[in-house]
């Protein structure tokens, strides 16, 4: 056989190895889902001390017949850094493995249910949820057939409805989405206060639009106790909360395309990159009425949100972005992550004068947009 055979025949079975790679890769998601439903970052955390397989099976519990599957799945999960692994040896002539222990990594540390509240483990579990996933399952027949363009997302096509009309009619989705979200701000707020405290001075009042249950509203009203802070949200979303979810902010069921209350500031998280152009643009003309009253006293309106190719050089980051780009295209209409110039397009079309871009935020950054 030729060099140039071998060589041809080696680059198939690379490239082989590269496509199994990237069709198996949901069973890394499945597996850390897997792990998040049994229990094992809350049951490693608690444990205090690196845990061997034995007591983690015990400690679950699971069959012990089923103790090597488990050790397998930790195999995988230590192979993709969501676990570290020692062992521990007796020294002498030979070493001799005495136990193979577990820890949690920076990952799955952020898994921890009483971690400070900043626990994502309502995050990943929604994400990872069958109403969120089968919509897969239908993108190439949205895309491809002329009966599915009725239907503006592979979402739709899957459940029969947009995914607001689901939520408004499924409430464990709705319970659950809302979570999500929320784990989401608690994650994230306790840092945006920490950078970025200065975008927050002098603002008497706040309104988070789209603010869910309130978790980041209850955040920065604890960090800034002067400041007037209003969550407005759909009604099947603030209807019926809690009074302890409701300590210090208020709670507004309203439509933000139709009003959106008189401000020094509106706060949209992760609102923007669920609508189109024409629908955000709407969104950012009624924050500017909002807020038009305070623009000579600092008024503006303050977005967390995704800035595509922010980060070009880390390839982790751009392609965590770009899956959630492709995750809004199926599950939200016209849903999208933007690049810088996209936004600019957008708040010039809002008739804003001005913004600025600080990406401090991980995969997303802080924009501040002026009247």
């Amino acid at each position: 056989m030729a060099l140039a055979d071998v060589e041809s025949s080696d680059q198939r079975l690379e490239a082989q190895a590269r496509l199994w790679n990237h069709l198996f890769s949901y069973v890394n998601s499945m597996s850390l889902k897997c792990a998040v439903e049994m229990g094992i970052p809350d049951i490693i955390h608690n444990h205090g001390k690196p845990i061997s397989l034995s007591d983690l099976a015990s400690a679950i519990p699971i069959p012990v017949a089923k103790t090597d599957h488990l050790h397998r799945l930790l195999r995988l999960l230590v192979h993709t850094g969501m676990l570290s692994v020692s062992e521990e040896k007796q020294k002498g002539e030979t070493e001799k493995v005495e136990e193979i222990t577990y820890s949690l990594t920076p990952a799955t540390s952020l898994l921890v249910k009483d971690k400070n509240n900043e626990c994502l483990s309502p995050f990943l579990l929604m994400m990872l949820d069958s109403s969120l996933m089968n919509p897969w399952l239908f993108l190439s027949q949205w895309f491809t057939k002329v009966g599915a363009s009725t239907h503006t997302t592979a979402f739709e096509l899957c459940h029969g409805k947009k995914i607001w009309e689901y939520a408004n009619r499924a409430p464990e989705f709705n319970h659950a989405f809302n979570e999500a979200m929320a784990s989401d701000s608690q994650f994230l707020m306790s840092t945006l206060i920490t950078k970025c405290a200065h975008v927050f001075d002098g603002l008497n009042s706040l309104v988070d639009v789209g603010g869910g249950t309130g978790a980041a509203a209850r955040a920065l009203a604890g960090a800034f106790p002067n400041m007037r802070v209003t969550v407005l949200d759909l009604p099947h979303v603030v209807v019926g909360l809690p009074a302890d979810l409701s300590a210090g902010v208020n709670f507004e069921g309203g439509d933000m395309f139709q009003w959106i209350p008189p401000t020094d500031a509106v706060f949209l998280k992760w609102i923007l990159h669920e609508g189109n152009d024409e629908e955000c643009v709407k969104i950012l003309q009624k924050c500017k009425e909002a807020i038009f009253p305070t623009k000579d006293r600092g008024g503006k309106v303050i977005i967390v949100d995704m800035v595509l190719n922010s980060n070009k050089s880390d390839h982790m980051f751009t392609e965590t972005q770009l899956f959630t780009d492709l995750l809004l295209c199926t599950h939200f209409t016209g849903g999208k992550e933007r690049e810088e110039g996209q936004w600019k397009k957008l708040f010039q079309d809002a008739g804003f004068s001005g913004y600025k871009i600080t990406p401090i935020l991980g995969l997303r950054s802080l924009i501040e947009v002026f009247p």
